[in-house]
């Protein structure tokens, strides 16, 4: 079944972890133990490749640019300055479009881009190692925008959706293990957003900073890639007050599979999946959450953020690599859920949003 990811950090991987996304993940692991890597904890732990990605008949996804700015002595990793941020997400916007001119990948950035891709894929006749990934283009955090004008730059070549915030205090909003909301620098950025009709991601916000995103931007909006509070107690999670203002606004929740949005207690970078029993089912019980708190399955989907600055060690146990999503479809039946229902979340709910989202033919 034609699967949808909207949250995979794939530039990010490739540009400052080094991992050449046209091999399969097998070889990627392989490079990194032969290497003896160990500047990062995911090394040759990694689950997701282009090669995966069409086994795994992910045909398209929403691939992100990111980049933090930080303040001397701040506990989170990022530049110093958003000049220097800035440069980052070009090298990662250079990525993409070079995966674009070698056939690898294709960007997606309005209506008829997008059916034309998803007819393409549905062609079961022309085999998916043949086929290019379709890539919309997301900013998660603003801090790498030096200034509104550089949101204008960024939608010229394709920024189709963004976050404004990230982990840790922000330029625009602050994000998770916060408690602060927009900045007027970022009030500024969603109104502009909503002049040029980019979808709006909900993920990483404050309740503070939630609320008043929701207020203040009128376009669309989706949250890429969360889970449950009610299941697993966090900040980072969406309560079920915020779930129903979001299905108010016609928008669709990614499931997330980072183990510690999966498992109440588990700990970022130090428990062990097997010991919490992360299995991909885990993600199956957020689901189901929000079905029944919305009577239907029309607002849950993929956001996977496979490989987000994590890999096997912090995904659940039970997943290889990012082409077992496909194993959801026989999770989802085993839960009672219908063919329809499973078409919803592979890809149907991801459609619907878009095509509701870009109808005006504006982009």
């Amino acid at each position: 079944m034609l699967l949808i990811d909207a949250h995979l950090d794939m530039a990010m991987n490739a540009v400052e972890c080094n991992r050449d996304y046209t091999c399969s993940v097998y070889e990627l692991r392989e490079r990194e133990v032969e290497k003896n890597l160990t500047d990062k904890r995911d090394r040759g732990k990694g689950t997701v490749s282009l090669p995966e990605l069409r086994r795994g008949n992910v045909g398209l996804v929403v691939a992100t640019q990111l980049a933090r700015v930080t303040e001397r002595g701040s506990a989170f990793d990022g530049w110093y300055s958003p000049a220097q941020a800035w440069a980052m997400t070009q090298a990662q916007v250079a990525w993409y479009q070079a995966m674009v001119d070698l056939g690898g990948m294709v960007q997606i950035t309005n209506l008829a881009e997008l059916n034309k891709h998803i007819a393409l894929w549905e062609d079961t006749s022309i085999l998916n190692e043949t086929k290019p990934v379709g890539f919309i283009l997301s900013l998660e955090g603003a801090d790498s925008l030096v200034n509104l004008s550089y949101l204008e730059k960024a939608y010229a070549y394709g920024l189709r959706a963004l976050g404004p915030a990230w982990y840790g205090p922000g330029r625009y909003a602050s994000g998770t293990g916060t408690a602060d909301g927009l900045t007027l620098a970022g009030r500024d950025l969603l109104r502009e957003m909503d002049a040029l009709g980019m979808i709006m991601d909900a993920t990483h916000l404050t309740d503070k900073g939630f609320s008043e995103a929701l207020e203040l931007f009128k376009g669309p909006i989706w949250a890429s890639h969360h889970n449950c509070r009610t299941l697993v107690p966090h900040q980072r999670q969406l309560s079920d007050e915020q779930i129903l203002r979001l299905v108010e606004r016609g928008a669709v929740i990614g499931g997330a599979l980072d183990a510690w949005m999966l498992a109440p207690g588990f700990l970022q970078r130090q428990s062990d999946p097997k010991e919490f029993g992360v299995t991909m089912e885990k993600l199956v019980d957020h689901w189901d959450h929000i079905c029944q708190l919305t009577g239907n399955s029309l607002h849950v989907a993929f956001g996977t953020d496979l490989d987000g600055m994590f890999g096997r060690e912090q995904s659940p146990y039970d997943l290889d690599t990012i082409s077992d999503l496909q194993l959801y479809q026989g999770l989802l039946r085993k839960r009672g859920y219908s063919e329809t229902d499973i078409q919803n979340i592979f890809h149907k709910n991801w459609l619907r949003h878009l095509n509701a989202a870009w109808a005006s033919g504006a982009l």
